[in-house]
């Protein structure tokens, strides 16, 4: 027994040890932004937010003015059909209201971005509860088809541009699989054939499946499905929780191995319609370390999604009245003040970065970064994210191929009150080195005056 105690102990240690090493011996930084190397615009994919089903009765009119401030293009919402009671039925006959959820769609719209509506869940009375399939096929195909007909039709909300997604989680809202008898593949064929069925609309957009991770059984399956049946699919959907930020990429390159078998569908979008660092309720969503998380996983993300729903805009209301509880939004709950947090903070920082990438190389096994140009002005983004909150990094920053002249140069440290200097520029170059504690990010701006 002594013996395997020992072992035991001896195994804990050595796994202990093994990660040390590997935090240790890490590769650091040595950044190099080469000013006059432009590599293509930056496709402001991170522009988009979902808010999810915390509560009934609408949470968007509360935070109007935070989300302005923020400037999404879209904004995503799912339970459209169980929270905002669009439909009953009565005597055989399908009533709609659709008072309660165009209340939400007016905020969007007013806010200058546009809807992305997740088709869930059932309404009441269609099944046997919100995730079942519907009693009646016919009625879910009228059901779909007179949403979009509301929001996108020329005579009603004339919207243009609207994504339409079929359901949300799938896999784990209503246990469906792409088999079997509750089979998604039939959920979204019947769907898609209300949207063919849809008239006089603005053009809009048609996907999903919105699963909560990248499945390739789900992903594959409906690939599949739309080009045999030649089915509408504008877009792939799928959700990222994660602490690792290559995992972002890992899912970009494992759909396009499997686009490239679907040669119809070689254009259709990508887009994760909810990431976030954990699927739980996690401390990082309320610290520096969610922000750090987010400049990382979006670096992963450039040019390589279309879009990507940041989840979500406010948190659900704590049982006890905290205003911090690890959970996911940008912003506390209304009743708590809509306080921001270090992600929202960050998501203000991207909206500033210009419109043109320029080269920066150099980064490390921690510190990760993007450089840009807006106008008259060079802009260095990086983090130090670390997951585990121990590494601190001294990082040396090299700017080369500058236009010589007098430079207003800012360093702001995410939380912290910028240090603005200036400085003349004769040679072409600018070297500086900032030390970033764990998680820590900065933005470093040189201003041609």
């Amino acid at each position: 027994m002594l013996l395997i105690i020992g072992l035991w102990v001896s195994l804990s240690q050595g796994q202990k040890i093994t990660k040390l090493i590997g935090r240790a011996t890490g590769e650091k930084a040595n950044i190099v932004v080469t000013a006059d190397q432009e590599i293509g615009p930056i496709h402001r994919n991170w522009q988009n937010i979902g808010q999810g089903g915390e509560e009934t009765g609408g949470m968007l009119k509360p935070a109007a003015n935070q989300i302005k401030q923020l400037a999404p293009k879209y904004v995503r919402l799912d339970h459209v059909y169980d929270f905002y009671e669009v439909v009953k039925k009565e005597n055989g006959k399908l009533i709609f209201n659709w008072t309660k959820l165009d209340q939400e769609i007016n905020v969007i719209l007013q806010s200058g971005a546009k809807p992305f509506l997740s088709l869930s869940y059932m309404p009441p009375g269609f099944g046997e509860d919100i995730t079942a399939l519907p009693y009646d096929w016919n009625d879910w195909f009228s059901l779909v088809k007179a949403t979009i007909e509301h929001y996108s039709g020329k005579n009603q909300q004339n919207i243009s541009d609207v994504y339409y997604e079929v359901w949300n989680e799938p896999d784990l809202f209503g246990g469906f699989k792409v088999y079997g008898d509750k089979n998604y593949l039939e959920l979204y064929r019947i769907s898609a054939q209300a949207a063919n069925q849809a008239t006089n609309t603005q053009p809009f957009k048609f996907g999903g499946p919105a699963t909560s991770g990248f499945y390739r059984n789900w992903i594959e399956g409906l690939l599949k499905l739309c080009q045999e049946e030649n089915l509408r699919l504008d877009f792939i959907s799928w959700h990222r929780y994660s602490l690792n930020y290559k995992d972002f990429n890992n899912d970009v390159q494992e759909l396009s191995q499997l686009i490239a078998i679907y040669p119809k569908l070689a254009l259709i979008e990508r887009i994760i319609s909810e990431w976030g660092p954990d699927p739980e309720n996690n401390q990082v969503y309320d610290s520096n370390t969610g922000a750090a998380h987010a400049l990382a996983s979006l670096k992963e993300m450039l040019g390589k999604i279309h879009k990507a729903f940041w989840f979500e805009l406010t948190d659900g209301k704590h049982p006890e009245g905290k205003a911090f509880w690890g959970r996911f939004g940008l912003y506390t709950h209304p009743s708590q003040g809509l306080q921001p947090k270090p992600r929202q903070k960050m998501f203000l920082w991207l909206n500033d970065l210009g419109e043109t990438r320029i080269l920066l190389t150099g980064e490390g096994s921690w510190v990760r970064g993007l450089a840009a140009r807006k106008n008259n002005q060079w802009q260095i983004y990086l983090t130090n994210y670390d997951r585990f909150d121990q590494h601190s990094e001294n990082v040396p920053i090299t700017i080369n191929k500058l236009p010589n002249g007098k430079y207003t140069i800012t360093e702001e440290k995410l939380g912290e009150k910028p240090i603005i200097t200036e400085r003349l520029i004769n040679d072409g170059r600018y070297f500086t080195s900032i030390n970033l504690r764990p998680n820590q990010s900065v933005r470093l701006l040189l201003t041609a005056n």
